[in-house]
């Protein structure tokens, strides 16, 4: 079929607009990959030490990138899931003519834009699509940027960011069917595509899309719905209770391990999570059509389900979760660790620690 997305043109887009970063000597440059390096290995003790996860599988060492290689690495993870979804949609034949009027070049300038916005913001990031088991990146400028910009201590804020960071590495590699899994519901989503909907619809419901974002603050509406179909909505689902799970797991070990370790993290997440909740009213709607401003809110409802569930069972009985993908939550039990705690565990055993 034709090329749908000018893939190199989006590379080459997202380049050219990410923001260069903060101004850094390039010794600071070096000393700054140098220690992101260590603090990931430090933080790796804390998380095994921590949770009683460890890695099942040889983990590669973390990847220390700018904005333009994030978005390099992340063009080709989004190369492998768009190109069957496009390639379904259309039967393997090609886009037609409102697409090909449009042009892959087009939506390969859409593509590196969005790019260019989202290697401004991420911190860190563990990429599972480019290779087995998956790779821990690290986005330098963003996290000396932030740090700067929130008065941090910049070993204490690296290590904070390390530790969240590393925990997403451990889920996938301390676990060993998660990565298959995450895959899987990828694919199935994928697989859910209906390839007879025109083109014209899936406009017309991205524009909904916009609309409904700009109009309700507390709107869950993201790009996905523009290609969601009522079979694709029961994968996203599980895909959301997924990643909720994994978002607020993180969380709760950066905010279980930080009092012992960083000095500062009280003053670094009150002022982190202010940081988090600012923007002027554009950002934050750019921020929800993309599906941002769900993720922020997986935080905090996914940590509070993890805390609720580890309250209850201790963290050995938390790890339960990870034994399968029958035993992670649904998505109406993350608003009730007592649910979840009941099917899983029966009834709700003495907590244990140890």
């Amino acid at each position: 079929m034709a090329q749908f997305v000018d893939w190199d043109l989006a590379a080459a887009t997202a380049g050219a607009l990410s923001k260069s970063g903060p101004a850094v000597s390039y010794e600071d440059a070096m000393r700054v990959v140098s220690e992101l390096r260590a603090l990931t290995d430090e933080a790796a003790g804390h998380v095994a030490s921590y949770t009683g996860l460890v890695s099942q599988v040889e983990v590669p060492p973390v990847r220390v990138v700018d904005r333009k290689d994030w978005a390099a690495v992340n063009i080709q993870g989004l190369r492998q899931v768009i190109v069957p979804l496009v390639t379904r949609l259309s039967g393997d034949k090609p886009p037609g003519a409102f697409a090909d009027a449009i042009g892959s070049r087009v939506t390969g300038v859409q593509a590196g834009t969005i790019l260019a916005y989202l290697s401004g913001r991420v911190l860190g990031q563990y990429e599972v699509f480019s290779g087995n088991p998956g790779q821990l990146l690290l986005n330098a400028p963003n996290i000396v940027e932030v740090e700067r910009k929130i008065g941090a201590d910049p070993r204490d804020f690296r290590l904070w960011v390390c530790l969240h960071e590393v925990t997403h590495r451990t889920q996938f590699t301390a676990v060993p069917w998660m990565r298959g899994y995450f895959l899987g519901e990828v694919q199935a989503f994928v697989d859910a595509s209906q390839s007879g909907e025109h083109i014209l619809e899936r406009m017309r419901r991205g524009v909904a899309t916009l609309s409904d974002a700009l109009r309700d603050p507390e709107s869950r509406s993201s790009v996905l719905d523009i290609v969601q179909t009522p079979a694709q909505k029961a994968v996203l689902d599980r895909l959301t209770a997924l990643m909720t799970l994994l978002e607020g797991h993180a969380e709760f070990v950066m905010d279980g391990v930080g009092p012992d370790v960083i000095p500062s993290v009280e003053a670094i997440r009150a002022k982190f999570n202010r940081r988090r909740e600012g923007g002027n009213p554009l950002e934050k709607a750019i921020r929800r059509l993309l599906g941002i401003e769900v993720k922020m809110r997986q935080y905090a409802e996914g940590r509070k389900f993890v805390h609720g569930v580890v309250e209850r069972v201790g963290m050995p009985g938390f790890n339960k979760i990870f034994d399968s993908p029958l035993t992670l939550p649904r998505l109406d039990e993350l608003g009730d660790p007592d649910a979840w705690v009941t099917r899983v565990h029966g009834s709700q055993p003495a907590i244990d620690n140890n």
